[in-house]
């Protein structure tokens, strides 16, 4: 690893690929490309990886925007299969995975560069995330970085499950953190290609995480860099009330966790996790949401059925990196103990 990254020249300036995966999302396209393209950073290239779409996407870019590079996808992949296939036509040095639903500003890629050149044990990193809807608010989908419970609940600094602060300059300081959100996810090549992407398994949700905590696995640092502002208005495939947007959330949550974490402790916490679970699919019951109930309780037969035994061959070279990890339930602090923000922890 070491080696290809020193195969560029310290001095030179590194090739950005911003690759924005696109499905039937030409409405965000013709608002967000021009605030891509309007970048100050001195050598990126935009690359839009059509998922199959349906609304004309594409001859949209190709007519609209001809400096923008088109990768076309034979089928829809989903977010984590959508990006594996499309980054492996892509050499650049880094990879900014884009939502199509994120404006950005001018100089947001500049601080990102900059911090994650100077230690090179840093593979991932996230801008500050804030809402395009209320530009003073942090945004749900990454905040000001994103962490984890003991139990394997992600949430961030700046929100924790539906509770978003205003951004005050709080979390105004580069640190450490558990995971990056795919919203805006910068990652170096070579660490990309060394653990093989995202989990296509996973079609949407929680694969950055996953993503991130194989890195974390290995050692490798992710980052949070608060002088990099985007805006993103999120839930633009799948609205935060679709069943199937839960069904992959509980799904993925427990083959994450089965993946990433050590056998001895694996165990106990998929235990808690299952009646955590359980306690979350009555809540739906007693509000009259079935149909999230239902796919709390699909989304653990898919578990069961399909995922127990042939992920665990994914763990290796075990060196974990706990930067972001709070040993405490978030379920707990929230629910019971009324702290709402990070700070409170």
């Amino acid at each position: 690893m070491e080696e290809q990254l020193l195969t560029r020249p310290m001095t030179s300036v590194p090739e950005v690929a911003i690759v924005i995966l696109n499905w039937n999302g030409k409405i965000y396209l013709e608002q967000f490309l021009p605030s891509v393209l309007r970048s100050s950073y001195p050598n990126f290239r935009i690359i839009v990886a059509d998922n199959a779409s349906s609304d004309e996407s594409v001859a949209f870019v190709q007519s609209h925007f001809p400096e923008v590079e088109i990768i076309v996808n034979e089928s829809n992949f989903g977010f984590a299969g959508g990006y594996n296939a499309a980054l492996k036509q892509v050499r650049s040095d880094y990879f900014v995975l884009l939502n199509s639903d994120v404006e950005v500003t001018p100089g947001w890629i500049e601080p990102v560069i900059t911090l994650m050149e100077s230690d090179r044990q840093i593979a991932a990193a996230q801008p500050k995330l804030r809402d395009f809807n209320n530009r003073r608010r942090f945004e749900y989908a990454g905040a000001a970085g994103g962490y984890m419970d003991k139990f394997g609940y992600p949430f961030c600094r700046g929100r924790i499950f539906d509770h978003i602060e205003e951004d005050e300059g709080q979390y105004d300081v580069s640190t450490e953190i558990f995971w990056a959100s795919g919203a805006a996810l910068f990652i170096k090549r070579p660490y990309w290609e060394e653990i093989n992407g995202f989990d296509a398994d996973f079609f949407a949700h929680m694969e950055e995480i996953d993503l991130c905590w194989r890195l974390k696995n290995r050692g490798y640092k992710i980052v949070y860099c608060p002088s990099s502002v985007v805006y993103h208005i999120g839930g633009g495939t799948l609205h935060t009330e679709n069943p199937y947007k839960t069904y992959l959330n509980f799904r993925n949550n427990l083959v994450m966790l089965l993946k990433n974490l050590p056998f001895r402790k694996a165990l106990p916490v998929l235990f808690i996790r299952f009646w955590l679970d359980f306690i979350s699919l009555l809540k739906f019951v007693a509000e009259g949401k079935f149909k999230q109930a239902r796919a709390i309780n699909k989304a653990h037969i898919a578990f069961f059925s399909k995922y127990r035994t042939n992920k665990r061959k994914t763990l290796k070279d075990y060196n974990f990196n706990a930067a972001g990890l709070v040993k405490k339930s978030i379920v707990w602090e929230y629910f019971a103990k009324g702290k709402k923000t990070f700070r409170e922890l």
